[in-house]
């Protein structure tokens, strides 16, 4: 069977389809998949074995100049690429207007969630059949539910990423490090780098290393930052998606906060602590078999706010971390290591 998958992003939204697409792979004999995506995450699916194909689409780029010579030109080549398959299915699993119409153009039956299942419900219309998949549950388990529905199987008890860390090569380092991912795009979602620079020293007390990633200059000068003065925290160069991966695919634990990269550590099933603060880990937070999800207990958490209407004058800290402190996220990484990888032992 072929079906044409159509899920562009962002980050998190293509690693959340990895479990869908194994389950799929394990249950459908011979399933072959085309991915459409956007052009900055087309090297992700083809970590996956049952994709063929990735198609990429600028959208992002394109809609900011639609009429540009250049950009109508790569619509149409698109578009061509898009028509040159007859598909056994074509499944539109982001669920908006503009994936609908790229479902629309290619060739093949088409399929996508209902209306009161779609994030757009106009989307639906332009479906030859739909499937309902509650609101309300992770973005997990409703693709998982979806792809079950739609290629007619059983869900499957438990579930992987399909992703085999053993395609990255190790990085040339002697002992085993711990990497932080400090970066993410809200102020309300760090984590302080007091904090940081703790777990740091508690890590490199037990014998670990310690390696810091960034990704722009902010995060560049946040890691010199937590790496000051501290033996065995090593900043690294800037580097692309699959060479970082490279350094979370062989790391012994990593601590993220509420980032596109947690999504990646979950993927790669090493062991992982995810810290929410502001936003919340229930509907879209990393999930996996080898990741613990650390979520504030504080009353107005999460507040999904990009400022934080609590923090008093002198705090360091958004209030709702106070409750995720650098002690209790090295014994939970620490818990979890000792314990292997026990499927949804979420925190």
């Amino acid at each position: 069977m072929k079906i044409l998958l159509i899920k562009t992003s962002s980050l998190g939204d293509v690693f959340h389809t990895l479990p869908a697409l194994e389950d799929a792979r394990s249950c459908v004999p011979g399933l072959q998949v085309d991915w459409v995506v956007e052009e900055a995450f087309k090297a992700i699916p083809a970590w996956h074995p049952a994709v063929n194909q990735v198609i990429p689409v600028a959208w992002r780029r394109w809609r900011k100049n639609v009429l540009s010579k250049q950009n109508r030109a790569e619509m149409r080549e698109f578009r061509d690429r898009i028509q040159a398959e007859q598909y056994d299915l074509v499944l539109d699993a982001q669920g908006l207007v503009k994936s609908a119409l790229m479902a629309k153009l290619a060739r093949g039956p088409r399929m996508g969630l209902c209306r009161d299942s779609c994030r757009e419900p106009l989307a639906a219309r332009f479906y030859q059949k739909h499937i309902t998949v509650p609101k309300g549950e992770h973005a997990i388990h409703r693709l998982r539910n979806l792809f079950a529905q739609a290629l007619d199987y059983d869900v499957p008890a438990v579930f992987s990423y399909g992703v085999t860390r053993s395609r990255w090569e190790a990085p040339n380092t002697q002992s085993p490090y711990w990497l932080f991912l400090h970066g993410t795009t809200w102020d309300t979602k760090l984590w302080p780098e007091a904090y940081w620079r703790q777990l740091a020293q508690q890590a490199i007390a037990s014998g670990r290393q310690v390696v810091l990633p960034w990704g722009n200059e902010e995060e560049h000068q946040r890691a010199i930052r937590i790496a000051e003065g501290l033996d065995g925290v090593q900043v690294l160069p800037r580097l692309s998606l699959d060479e970082l991966t490279a350094w979370l695919a062989h790391a012994q634990a990593i601590v993220g906060v509420d980032t596109g990269l947690s999504h990646v550590a979950a993927a790669l099933e090493v062991p992982a602590a995810a810290i929410y603060g502001a936003t919340d880990a229930v509907l879209t937070g990393a999930l996996g078999p080898a990741m613990t999800v650390l979520s504030s207990s504080l009353e107005c958490a999460p507040c999904l706010s990009r400022t934080c209407q609590r923090r008093e004058p002198g705090d360091i800290q958004p209030p709702c971390y106070r409750s995720i402190d650098p002690e209790r996220v090295f014994s939970e990484v620490c818990q979890r290591l000792n314990a292997g990888s026990s499927l949804f032992d979420q925190q």
